[in-house]
């Protein structure tokens, strides 16, 4: 048996670890990290390339972060906060560019156009709605609405070739959104912080055990899958970003903080489509309306996704159910994880959400040809033969205890800290990855507040995220100035810059870009 000892533990080796685990070698070069992951590679969960949708959420095109209120006016209070958040993202990337610590941009972001997209008289007034409310607000000023044909054939030819020319539709863009390939991203900062001092990757290891000793570290022992020794740990700080696997982990650190969460997880599928004659016809991510029912998650869009300099077309997602937290997991991973102290409140959402579960059986039950039905809201033409299932990744949604008592299902992000900010979980799904940066400096804050005081961190949290401690939402001013330096440096200006066209040099346009 191995005994070692760090300074941080990451559980996970996907965006969020990641994130975490270059944000802090930045902070303080000379802290000892240790990175743990159950599989024998990186970022091979939910952070891989075809695991997600690689939307860069900004919530320029997202409808659900806008849901429109009983008396008819919009609310963009989420929206507000996502963008600044994914400002935030987009500011980090930028300096480990400019530092040298990641790649040329095009290996893991790529611009491409966010469009929201709508039929019938009443989502178009309330796209309408959605667009007078946001593009008033210096955060979505480039925004533009349009319900002519002629334009949005214009911005999306593929969803409106062969279209009724009698149907109602509408649609908003903004130009510079961003396709993210959040595997390439986290492989690329594992690959640095390997060549930085006192870090070890350690592959193939399951954490049996996770306790906090008197002295208030954590005692984390190890399984190596390969080998079949049993290691052990010592950590000061200890971050559980293990994905859906982050419940489990939480339920064996024992903290009073996560007591009463539970999963609810739900499975992805995509149809996607590699045809250049197809592929070539689209440059957007475009978004709908979801169905009565669905989960945020599963809202509709047809994107563009580059995948290793790759072009290819995804449709869904088209949601499902089981009882694994991870894709690669075990089917008895939703029930080990009922105790007593959340059984309560699964029972109540499970009983409140019958419109979720009848919805879940639908998608389950759907055919090839059903799938591609729906595909046809937005590519009229398509065909069945040109699109094939793939398996997204897994996302466990958050039950809690809500202020009665009861259950209630949220399907945002959340992280939970233990007290005496010795150990963080995150658990939830989108946003996810796209506002990881954000996410992680509220850990530092909470987790690191005396470390982060110096001036030595401060001056460096503000090289690194030059907005630190100010709000965007509130700050023209500073966004444009951010805004127009990440753009920049990223290559996400590129298409602002060009007129778009539905003819071969789009597909070299996206693809060099």
């Amino acid at each position: 048996m191995t005994t070692k000892s760090v300074d941080v533990l990451l559980v996970g080796a996907g965006a969020m670890s990641t994130t975490l685990g270059v944000m802090l070698k930045q902070l303080d070069p000379s802290l000892k990290i240790s990175m743990i992951e159950r599989l024998d590679h990186v970022a091979h969960e939910s952070t891989d390339g075809m695991n997600n949708a690689g939307t860069g959420h900004a919530a320029y095109c997202e409808l659900n972060y806008t849901p429109q209120m009983p008396d008819g006016t919009i609310n963009a209070t989420k929206a507000f906060a996502i963008n600044a958040s994914f400002e935030v993202s987009l500011q980090f990337w930028s300096y480990l560019v400019e530092q040298n610590a990641l790649p040329e941009p095009s290996q893991f972001i790529n611009p491409v156009p966010h469009q929201s997209f709508v039929w019938g008289e009443k989502n178009v007034e309330f796209l309408r709605n959605r667009y007078e409310t946001l593009s008033t607000t210096h955060q979505f000023a480039d925004m533009e609405y349009s319900e002519d044909h002629s334009v949005l054939k214009e911005w999306m030819p593929l969803v409106m070739e062969n279209r009724d020319p009698s149907e109602k539709v509408a649609a908003t863009r903004v130009a510079y959104g961003s396709d993210v390939n959040f595997g390439s991203l986290a492989r690329n900062m594992v690959n640095f912080l390997e060549a930085q001092d006192d870090f070890e990757l350690l592959l193939s290891r399951t954490v049996k055990d996770l306790k906090q000793d008197q002295d208030k570290n954590w005692t984390v022992t190890l399984k190596n899958d390969q080998t079949g020794d049993k290691e052990v740990i010592n950590a000061k700080f200890v971050f559980l970003g293990a994905g859906g696997g982050a419940l489990p982990l939480l339920q064996k650190a024992g903290i009073s903080e996560g007591k009463g969460y539970g999963g609810f997880p739900v499975s992805g599928q995509w149809l996607v489509c590699r045809k250049p004659e197809i592929v070539k016809k689209h440059l957007a991510k475009v978004y709908g309306t979801a169905p009565i029912g669905a989960p945020p998650m599963s809202v509709p869009h047809l994107d563009t996704r580059v995948i290793g300099g790759e072009q290819a077309l995804l449709f869904g997602p088209f949601a499902g159910f089981t009882t694994k937290f991870l894709k690669k997991g075990s089917i008895f991973d939703m029930p080990l994880s009922i105790n007593l102290g959340n059984i309560k409140p699964m029972l109540s959402v499970g009983m409140n959400n019958m419109d979720l579960t009848k919805y879940l059986i639908s998608e389950v039950m759907q055919s090839h040809s059903s799938r591609v039905d729906a595909l046809r809201n937005f590519f009229p033409d398509a065909k069945d033969e040109d699109w094939e299932l793939s398996y997204a990744g897994q996302r466990v949604q958050i039950i809690k205890e809500d202020e009665n008592g009861k259950g209630k299902l949220e399907f945002g992000t959340e992280v939970i800290s233990a007290e005496d900010g010795t150990l963080a979980a995150l658990l939830g799904a989108s946003p996810g990855a796209s506002t990881a940066v954000q996410t992680m400096i509220n850990i530092v804050e909470t987790c690191f507040a005396e470390k982060l005081a110096t001036q030595e961190w401060q001056d460096k949290i503000h090289a690194m995220i030059p907005s630190y401690g100010q709000d965007l939402t509130q700050d023209a001013a500073l966004l444009n100035s951010v805004r127009k330096r990440t753009l920049s440096t990223l290559g996400l200006d590129t298409i602002k810059k060009t007129e778009l066209q539905a003819d071969s040099s789009l597909q070299d346009q996206g693809t060099a870009a």
